[in-house]
């Protein structure tokens, strides 16, 4: 029987292994530049896709009984009403229709299916995530023109612990990873809307903590 003071004990366990993980990110990260002008105003265009526990409604058209909604599995799967284990994640909602239509194919004439995703959770690749010292650190799916005041206001912003002006935008580049520094200090205290920046799908956002 797990005690109380043992869940005390994992708790600051875990509260310990998540403050390790930061320290050695922010020490990767080494000194960190602003982000360049460049990268600063636009986030890119991109298509969202499906990832695991992401909430879909299946509609087939002429054929209500085939109609279902259900959850993306962990595995990346999806169950519909006449096919198991259509991998979903990694598609987009079209790509997905279309697979449908291809596996509907040996049981309804000429079907045409329609995909509407209504619960995003999105890939490892289309999240943004914040780690440190924010108030729920998470992982936070991007859309289109995400800024990173969006991102903060989707956290809940920072500890009375944090940093903000050291904190680290960690973000990858044709498979380089590079880190910049970002002024969450004077973005959400002094309504320096100049510290504000857009964020790409896969950024990481490490909120540094005050050591005095």
């Amino acid at each position: 029987m797990t005690t109380l003071t043992g869940v005390t004990g994992m708790g600051r366990l875990a509260a310990a292994a998540m403050a390790a993980m930061v320290a050695l990110l922010l020490a990767a990260c080494g000194s960190h530049p602003p982000v360049p002008a460049g990268e600063r105003a636009a986030g890119p265009d991109y298509n969202y896709v499906i990832g695991p526990g992401d909430t879909m409604e299946i509609f087939v058209w002429g054929n209500p009984e085939l109609t279902t909604t259900g959850i993306v599995r962990p595995d990346g799967k999806f169950t519909t009403r006449l096919v198991e284990d259509l991998q979903a994640s990694g598609k987009t909602s079209t790509e997905l229709a279309r697979a449908i239509e291809n596996a509907y194919g040996e049981y309804v004439r000429q079907p045409v299916v329609s995909v509407i995703v209504n619960g995003f959770v999105g890939v490892p690749e289309q999240q943004v995530r914040v780690v440190g010292e924010a108030t729920t650190p998470s992982s936070v799916p991007y859309r289109q023109h995400m800024t990173l005041l969006d991102l903060m206001i989707a956290v809940g912003g920072m500890t009375e612990f944090a940093s903000g002006n050291k904190s680290v935008l960690v973000r990858t580049h044709g498979g380089q990873q590079q880190s910049f520094n970002v002024r969450l200090d004077d973005l959400l205290k002094k309504g320096d809307i100049s510290a504000n920046l857009a964020l790409m799908p896969g950024d990481i956002v490490i909120i540094s903590e005050s050591w005095f």
